[in-house]
């Protein structure tokens, strides 16, 4: 499935789910057809995104091609980073692994939102007591 002109890595968080295609470029980032600047209006998700490339250090070798659904813009942000940060890993010439698991983009952030529970508000939140 790899050639050697394009890399691929899928990323998740919370709900989101990114697929990621990385190729030869001149550091072109496209998310579901949009580019990065009109997809996220705010610049911590933009630089969540871009994070795994400018630890590489080929911020402007690869065009970036993402597919995202689910979540919210901070899921989101994170899945494409989480994908980004695979992608790269699998890259033959240069040994990016180290540097990314180092900077912990590879670790799959587990935490989900937890069920609201019958009989309460929320998830942990009760009703007020009352004694009467």
């Amino acid at each position: 499935m790899q050639s050697p002109q394009q890399y691929y890595g899928t990323g998740k968080r919370k709900t989101a789910i990114a697929r990621v295609y990385l190729r030869p470029g001149n550091g072109q980032i496209v998310i579901n057809h949009k580019s990065l600047d009109d997809y996220f209006g705010d610049d911590a998700h933009r630089y969540m995104v871009r994070q795994p490339l400018e630890i590489t250090e080929t911020l402007e070798r690869f065009n970036v091609l993402v597919n995202v659904r689910g979540g919210g813009a901070n899921g989101q942000a994170g899945a494409i980073r989480h994908g980004l940060a695979r992608a790269l890993s699998l890259l033959p010439e240069e040994e990016m692994r180290p540097t990314l698991k180092r900077a912990g983009l590879l670790t799959r952030d587990a935490r989900e939102v937890e069920r609201k529970k019958y009989g309460q508000p929320g998830a942990r939140k009760r009703y007020q007591y009352s004694k009467r």
